[in-house]
């Protein structure tokens, strides 16, 4: 605790003393990748007066939609409201759902003041269809339109959110989720979506002064975008197959535990888990971009919890009521989120199986990404074998190139939540020992301080794509790569003046 404190004090002070510095390239604006302009621009502390409030959350269920970008007042819980930055005026935007095989045509119209873009995270699109600004395409500016097209052909648990100054435009509410229903999924009775994130109600300078410390800055938890008491209890009928798809659009790890009823672990990242057994009162960890799908069946009359475990601020008030309609007695099922129990190890959960790559085969590339915490004359950065984003060195790659990267967390206290764009990866080995349940397919991988696991995937989708942390405080400061093809032209002139900010 003492060297973490002399460590954030050391941090500030150097900031306080360094001037910040920018710089662009390709017509990407770097500027926010600044400690000092990113603190000051994280949240602004404006009023709400004379904005909408925001709606529920509505479920699109067609192949063609406008997505509508567009400010409001959104109330965390009562008492206390922000200003929000929303899709079709909810927090989260709308839950879309498609089938598996179905062209989509998506119309994004921005009403904002800034610049926007829509990114289809986990979904392997087409690359001018991902949403980069300044990679893929010029950010979306005020007043103007973008249609976005593309086929759902992998079925699963995904969501959107904007890409364009992404740190700041997550943090106002710009995101939410996209379910590809699969052609063989199985049936349920009840199948929820809950998508979780973590909110200011100070949006004061000196919520910043440490460094990215997450639990100094956020301090209100939320379920679909509400708090505490305010969370819509999920209502089930004894005998009911539930199925939750869990949604991190935060910046934090949040630990989730089921109250009273064994459950399964069906997916992560919207891929399955190959034939997953029954367990109870497991913390499932879930980090920044990633998902989990958990089943179980309604057998335990009464209302229960779902809810956040930690001894953080707002780890209060993200808990789900889950509450049988035929129950008309007082519950006595009660919160213990601060109680040690198992944490989830996907690692040797479900059955072995084939996932497409061992770890001694042959491979076209290998590549290392030692992820780490440094300094410089911007304050604080994150970096990928010592350098920072447009500087760090692009993963190239030749189209159906077969491709290992090992990643380590080099950082002593920083959780980095990896994401790649366009591609799925298997992850072959944690710590130096094989995966030893099902095969694991993934889009966004935690690493916590000291990890080290080693992914594989097939360069099958020609493009210039993102590989970055989706903690997009750690982006911003630089964690961010490309994985390039030989050969690929982008389909798009970057324009220096549309304020292309591609974190």
């Amino acid at each position: 605790m003492i060297k973490r404190l002399i460590q954030f004090i050391s941090i500030a002070l150097f900031i306080l003393i360094l001037g910040a510095c920018s710089n662009s390239m390709n017509g990407m604006n770097h500027n926010n990748m600044n400690m000092d302009e990113e603190r000051e621009v994280t949240y602004e502390d404006t009023t709400t007066k004379g904005l909408q409030q925001t709606v529920s959350t509505e479920k699109i269920e067609l192949n063609e939609f406008t997505l509508v970008a567009q400010e409001r007042k959104h109330t965390l819980t009562e008492g206390i409201d922000i200003q929000a930055w929303t899709f079709n005026g909810s927090v989260p935007g709308p839950e879309i759902r498609v089938q598996e095989g179905e062209e989509v045509k998506i119309i994004l119209k921005n009403e904002l003041k800034d610049p926007v873009t829509i990114h289809w995270h986990g979904i392997p699109v087409p690359n001018n269809m991902d949403g980069i600004p300044g990679v893929t395409m010029n950010a979306v500016q005020p007043g103007d339109s973008f249609i976005y097209e593309f086929k759902t052909t992998v079925p699963g648990t995904y969501w959107y959110h904007s890409h364009q100054d992404g740190v700041n435009q997550l943090d106002k509410g710009l995101y939410g989720s996209f379910i590809i229903e699969g052609k063989n999924d199985e049936e349920v009775d009840k199948d929820y979506t809950l998508v979780l994130d973590e909110w200011m109600s100070d949006t004061d300078s000196d919520r910043f002064s440490m460094g990215h410390d997450m639990g100094n800055m956020y301090d209100i938890f939320t379920v679909n975008g509400k708090s505490g008491k305010d969370v819509l209890p999920l209502l089930v009928n004894e005998g009911d197959k539930v199925r939750l798809r869990l949604v991190n659009a935060g910046f934090m790890s949040h630990k989730i535990h089921l109250h009273g009823h064994e459950f399964k672990v069906t997916g992560t990242d919207g891929q399955e888990i190959n034939d997953p057994e029954l367990i109870k009162d497991q913390l499932i960890s879930i980090a920044p971009g990633e998902r989990y799908d958990i089943e179980f069946t309604t057998d335990n009359l009464g209302e229960w919890l779902l809810e956040s475990h930690g001894d953080m601020e707002g780890t209060d008030g993200m808990k789900v009521p889950i509450k049988y309609e035929s129950f008309d007695g007082a519950s006595t099922d009660k919160s213990n989120k601060q109680e040690k129990l198992k944490l989830f190890d996907l690692t040797s959960y479900g059955k072995e199986g084939s996932g497409g790559f061992t770890l001694d085969q042959e491979y076209d590339l290998s590549y290392t990404m030692d992820l780490n915490t440094g300094m410089s004359s911007r304050g604080m950065v994150y970096t990928i074998n010592d350098k920072t984003f447009p500087k760090t060195e692009n993963i190239k790659v030749n189209e159906g190139d077969l491709v290992k990267v090992k990643l380590e967390n080099n950082s002593t206290i920083d959780d980095h939540p990896m994401h790649l764009h366009g591609h799925f990866f298997q992850v072959l080995s944690k710590n130096g020992k094989p995966v030893q349940g099902s095969p694991i397919i993934k889009d966004t991988l935690n690493l916590k301080p000291g990890d080290e696991y080693v992914v594989a995937f097939k360069a099958d989708n020609p493009g210039n794509w993102l590989f970055h942390c989706h903690d997009l405080h750690h982006a911003s400061a630089g964690m961010v790569t490309q994985v390039t093809y030989d050969g690929f032209k982008p389909q798009f002139t970057p324009n220096p003046n549309a304020n292309n900010q591609p974190e």
